[in-house]
């Protein structure tokens, strides 16, 4: 049967500046946003072009993706496929009511691929969070059982080298984004963490042992979380969150919730975000460092600025600066090193970029840009993308897709796909500034840019 071609597909497509490869990347992207799993290539674009059918919960995605590159909003009845009106579905998970649960869990996700698609469970759930965080509020510490007979014994080397891993997985991760070493930390947490953490061990040992694994999986959730995989990375955080528990170790549990804000907070979920953050806070109230709590406040100011609660916001940000203040007077866990001066006024030039605070923004981001380490190549270029949206807030169009520019141009951070949405919401917000060369260029770097990463 002869197939009429999708005009009206290609006509969007020739809009947004996209070829086959670069959307059926965009597709695939937006569809872990949703936490689903679709095989969508070019080939698959092109059968599309070619009169080709689509399922339903693509064509979302689809427009999605497309809505991003155009100045207008598509939906999937504007793609030229008859009968395409569903919206994407996504999915979660609950919290462990066992540790043989939560490393049956841990153990199930590690063997999990992106091929194999996305858990059944709902995700991000609002009541569903709301029953984890007072599952971990009120749980006692389960304790640990010692000296097992007749299993493996672990010792503080074991400790030593899990740390070093993780340590160095970090570096990955801050360098280069959570793609990049995902695979290779699963594989290491499942073949030579998990193990451990059933096996004997003294009072000492196991300790340190559930703290260093539970670096680890967050470490997972985390790398999950920065490649887009949003369904996968939640379940690690809920999992690991659990793992705190074994030790009650309620600062690294209020970091976890952290996370879980950051990550709601990133999909556009405020009052879930908002409510994560404070149960941070008040979760670490008390049993975490200051420098620690200053980390938990800053991202409760992140939340409220995302739901453009001035007040609140300010409130927060004043209570990060008062406990950042006394970051010098305890010792902190290695985990923390990150959280410097750099850190807390890159958060704050977030905070005011979503408050629509152009002046505090642009002199908060120039200071960030200014304190990150470049060996935070991730830091930097999300600072430095807030630094170009900052400017565009006070109309210096130029100098923020110059700013922009310098962010793409280093291209480490584009194996981020956090960085990536940075660059295409910038994108959409000079979309209609056509014929400048300073937005003309960078739209032509990141095409380049974007083509080289579609090629590795």
């Amino acid at each position: 049967m002869n197939r009429e071609p999708n005009n009206t597909l290609a006509t969007l497509m020739a809009d947004a500046g996209a070829t086959n490869k670069g959307l059926a990347r965009r597709v695939r992207e937006v569809a872990k946003r949703h936490a689903v799993h679709v095989g969508t290539t070019h080939v698959s674009v092109q059968r599309w072009l070619d009169g080709g059918g689509i399922q339903p919960q693509t064509a979302g995605f689809l427009a999605e993706a497309l809505s991003e590159k155009l100045p207008r909003k598509v939906t999937a009845a504007d793609l030229g496929f008859p009968g395409t009106t569903t919206t994407p579905t996504s999915t979660g998970t609950a919290y462990a009511t066992s540790l043989a649960e939560a490393l049956g869990a841990l153990d199930a996700l590690t063997q999990r691929r992106p091929v194999d698609g996305p858990p059944a469970e709902p995700f991000m759930i609002q009541a569903e969070m709301d029953s984890a965080v007072l599952s971990w509020f009120v749980a006692r510490p389960d304790g640990l059982i010692l000296d097992k007979p007749g299993a493996r014994r672990v010792g503080m080397r074991d400790v030593a080298a899990i740390r070093a891993a993780g340590d160095a997985f970090m570096r990955l991760d801050f360098q280069f984004g959570g793609g990049h070493g995902h695979k290779a930390l699963r594989v290491y947490f499942r073949e030579e963490v998990l193990p451990l953490l059933s096996a004997s061990f003294s009072a000492k040992v196991g300790a340190s042992l559930y703290d260093a694994a539970t670096d680890i999986a967050q470490l997972l959730a985390w790398t999950a979380y920065d490649t887009g995989d949003h369904a996968l990375a939640n379940r690690y955080m809920l999992s690991t969150l659990r793992l705190t528990q074994v030790t009650g170790d309620r600062m690294m549990g209020a970091r976890i919730l952290t996370n879980m804000s950051h990550q709601a907070n990133y999909l556009g979920q405020a009052p879930l975000a908002v409510r994560l953050a404070r149960a941070s806070v008040e979760g670490g109230r008390g049993q975490a460092t200051p420098r620690a709590m200053a980390l938990f406040s800053c991202h409760e100011a992140r939340a409220l600025s995302t739901a453009h609660d001035h007040k609140g916001a300010a409130h927060a940000m004043n209570e990060a600066e008062r406990f950042f203040e006394r970051a010098e007077s305890v010792t902190d866990p290695e985990w923390l090193s990150y959280m410097d001066e750099a850190e807390l006024v890159g958060e704050f030039c977030h905070c005011f970029r979503d408050l629509k605070q152009g002046r505090e923004a642009v002199l908060f981001a120039e200071r960030a840009v200014a304190l990150t380490d470049p060996k935070y190549a991730r830091t930097l270029g999300f600072c430095r993308m807030v630094l170009a949206q900052s400017q565009l807030l006070n109309g210096e169009l130029e100098a923020a897709a110059d700013t922009a520019s310098q962010a793409v141009e280093g291209g480490d951070a584009l194996q981020s796909a956090r960085f990536q949405r940075y660059v295409a919401d910038f994108q959409r917000e000079i979309s209609g500034h056509t014929g400048i060369p300073a937005v003309e260029q960078f739209n032509e770097q990141v095409r380049e840019a974007m083509a080289r990463l579609d090629d590795e």
